[in-house]
């Protein structure tokens, strides 16, 4: 196991944990439950192999597309998410969001795919994976989720070794494929484009303070360097536990537990990329090792990118999307995903380990390790 994606993992727990607690005190004992659920899942995926992955790939691709097509049908929501539906509701505990699972399918579906066909040629077998998954979460509607989902398929395409030429048609060409469709689902879903327009009018709510964003900015600032705790006087905004967590660790931890977070994330990079530069040493590669490889770049991506779309709404960059900050924010669905994903990440860097040439080892592991 990686030492370093295992800190990462219970650093940003623990950060959340604090921020969960200082936000609803009342779910702190849950969400606690929650966070050693997928520390334990995490523990259990690292030690399986990445063949083990790829055998089941397709299954459980196929097995997420049924679930986001059970949303269409039997659906639920919030009145938080503005009615539409994106939640799998069993009664109990059982009560999850396809869609996460839905982007960690497609990464062993692609990674799989690539390692099996190569880059060069079924491309548009590849097109259509990421176009299907994308298009079923489109449909619910939820936009941030589809966007992350669509970006998730081209860095697994680069990931896996597709030239940046094919990858620039292919976005070029759904992008204009695109364009007549677009007029139609934004009426449809009028609350897409209420929301950017709010966002975009917001500058003269933001200075008085009256809007949630402004409100969790204030909050953030008035953390300070060492934070007030979670009994400090704070103010009662949208999402305070979930999407604008960020702000409520700001003011539990201040600018040290921000810092932390973002140190975490870092780490989790570093780890994929470890991954990367030492399979490119393993000669020759193997179809195990490619796949390795690229699921631990496409885990990476489902991790950071996502914090970055939560972390530049609650800048106010973005309009609000409904994306929660991974690990930290409460949350059963992105906690398992997630926690699912670091598995994937730890088993990738063992097996590439294993692979090592002698004369790599540990010599040269420890030269990367402290780059």
């Amino acid at each position: 196991m990686s030492i370093q994606l295992l800190l990462a993992q219970i650093l940003l727990m623990a950060l959340g944990l604090i921020a969960v607690g200082t936000a609803r005190p009342d779910l702190i004992v849950d969400h606690g439950l929650k966070l050693l659920v997928g520390l334990g899942l995490t523990l259990f995926i690292a030690r399986l192999r990445p063949t083990a992955f790829l055998k089941w790939a397709t299954f459980a691709w196929l097995g997420t597309l049924i679930l986001l097509v059970l949303v269409l049908i039997i659906g639920v929501g919030t009145a938080e998410s503005g009615g539409t539906k994106r939640w799998l509701d069993f009664g109990g505990p059982f009560r999850f969001q396809p869609s996460e699972l839905a982007k960690l399918g497609l990464v062993l579906q692609l990674s799989s795919f690539f390692s099996r066909r190569g880059v060069e040629r079924k491309l548009i077998s590849a097109t259509a994976m990421i176009l299907v998954t994308t298009a079923l979460i489109i449909l619910e509607p939820d936009m941030g989720t589809s966007v992350l989902t669509f970006g998730l398929g081209i860095v697994l395409m680069f990931a896996a070794g597709v030239r940046i030429s094919n990858i620039a048609w292919f976005g070029l060409g759904l992008g204009l494929l695109a364009i007549p469709g677009l007029n139609i689902y934004l009426q449809r879903h009028p609350y897409i484009l209420e929301r950017w327009n709010g966002h975009q009018s917001r500058g003269d709510t933001v200075s008085v303070g009256l809007d949630h964003i402004g409100l969790a900015h204030r909050d953030l600032t008035n953390g300070g360097l060492w934070g007030l705790g979670p009994d400090g006087p704070r103010y009662i905004y949208f999402a305070a536990h979930t999407d604008m967590i960020i702000a409520t660790v700001g003011f539990s931890t201040g600018l040290l537990g921000v810092v932390m977070v973002f140190f975490a994330y870092w780490m989790i990079v570093n780890t994929a990329l470890q991954v990367s530069l030492l399979a490119a040493r393993i000669r020759p590669m193997t179809p195990e090792i490619h796949a390795a490889s690229t699921m631990a770049t496409g885990a990476m991506f489902m991790i950071v990118g996502q914090a970055m779309v939560n972390l530049a709404v609650a800048a106010g960059i973005f309009p609000v999307t409904g994306v929660p900050l991974p690990l930290v924010s409460y949350g059963f669905s992105s906690i398992l995903t997630m926690s699912l994903a670091l598995g994937i990440i730890h088993s990738a860097m063992r097996e590439v380990r294993s692979q090592l040439p002698a004369e790599n080892d540990p010599a040269a592991l420890m030269a990367v390790a402290s780059d």
